[in-house]
C-alpha cells in the first residue's frame, strides 16, 4: 500500500466512525484472503437511500481508491449486545 492509499484508507475508517460511535455499526474491518485484502461492514440501518448516500461521500469512492458494494439482508441472526 502507498502512503497514499494508506492516507485514504485512514480517511475511509474515519469516514464511517459516526456509524461505529453510534452503535449502528455491527461489523468493519479488513479481510485477507488469496485473492487480496478486501473490507466488510455490517450496518444496521433504517434508511437505504440515506446509507448508500453517505458510502457515496466515502474517501474510497471519491478517490476512486475502491469500490463499495451495498446489499439488503432481509433477514438473519444477531447475537444481542453484550450488556444488553
Amino acid at each position: 500500500m502507498s502512503d497514499d492509499e494508506r492516507r485514504i484508507m485512514g480517511e475511509h475508517a474515519a469516514h464511517w466512525q459516526p456509524y461505529v460511535e453510534s452503535g449502528q455499526m455491527v461489523v468493519f474491518g479488513p479481510v485477507l484472503d488469496s485473492t487480496g485484502s478486501w473490507g466488510l461492514a455490517v450496518v444496521e440501518a433504517d434508511d437505504e437511500d440515506e446509507l448508500r448516500a453517505f458510502a457515496d461521500r466515502d474517501p474510497v469512492i471519491v478517490t476512486g481508491t475502491a469500490a463499495i458494494e451495498l446489499g439488503r439482508m432481509l433477514a438473519g441472526y444477531v447475537r444481542p449486545r453484550s450488556g444488553a
